[in-house]
């Protein structure tokens, strides 16, 4: 596997329209293939951002017919890079709406999908509500994918708040985590930046999130700052404020193995019981 390499992270701001959204997010691709990007990742959503459930479900189609991941695996094939669609909404066999991603490889095969796990069911500040569950139905295994450049572990945006998640995956040989998202501007100021690195620290991972930005046609606002970060906690790149664009950075793979080994808590963990009232210490 390749040492270096260098990764992009696609800021969109999706709007209720398939096919705007699919030739914005191919010039992003084109623009990140053309500054030497060979994996691409865009945000939670990309195919469309559609609060309406009814609306959504008249739109959206299995993932063998679905048009973003068809020009998705054509777009990999000829750059000759890895694109990872961040998610998107695909109608299941069941009835039921999946919450997708999608990773193809540089020959336009696809190498890996996940179902985002956790369901961004919240009540914040100021009557800002969502229940995510009403529409998607939440995945029940976690993804990790070798890749030409390291091993992957898939994610999408809530998930990054579960951090059993990404340690998993740490613990399976990922040292690149991903975490495509559409946070709310409200939870991106508090919490974004904090988490991400967080994630990448506690891991010794490089954590690459894409992510929606700015004010969309279906009401909602996203935070924006698509970053890139380090296992050391370092922000290699990220983007300037809401405005769509390509957030590149050269990532070095042994930065993942240097972190680990100066502080190898994904060897030192152990295991524990919890104990209700005084906690004495264990006489042994």
């Amino acid at each position: 596997m390749s040492e270096t390499v260098k990764v992009a992270a696609l800021q969109m701001r999706s709007s209720t329209s398939l096919e705007r959204n699919i030739a914005d997010f191919e010039a992003l691709v084109r623009e990140a293939a053309g500054k030497g990007a060979t994996y691409v990742q865009s945000p939670e959503m990309t195919g469309a951002l559609v609060r309406d459930r009814a609306a959504l479900k008249a739109m959206i189609t299995s993932d063998d017919k679905d048009a973003l991941v068809a020009r998705a695996a054509t777009l990999a094939a000829e750059l000759g890079i890895v694109v990872h669609v961040g998610s998107t909404a695909i109608a299941r066999p069941d009835g039921k709406v999946a919450n997708r991603a999608f990773v193809f490889g540089p020959d336009g095969k696809r190498l890996a999908t996940y179902d985002k796990i956790h369901m961004f069911d919240v009540d914040l500040d100021n009557g800002e509500s969502w229940r995510e569950s009403a529409t998607y139905e939440p995945g029940r295994v976690s993804t990790v994918v070798d890749l030409p450049f390291s091993r992957v572990g898939l994610a999408v945006c809530y998930d990054l708040r579960f951090p059993q998640l990404f340690r998993a995956q740490a613990l399976a040989g990922a040292s690149v985590l991903t975490v495509p998202a559409a946070f709310t501007r409200q939870t991106g100021e508090a919490h974004w930046h904090v988490l991400i690195r967080a994630r990448a620290i506690e891991n010794g991972a490089f954590v690459i999130a894409a992510a929606q930005g700015g004010v969309h046609e279906d009401g909602r606002e996203t935070y924006g700052h698509s970053l890139i970060v380090d296992p050391w906690g370092k922000v290699l790149a990220e983007a300037d404020g809401a405005e769509p664009g390509v957030v590149l950075a050269e990532i070095d793979l042994a930065a993942s193995a240097a972190a680990r080994g100066k502080v190898p808590n994904l060897k030192n963990a152990r295991d524990f019981t919890i104990a209700d009232g005084a906690g004495l210490a264990d006489a042994s």
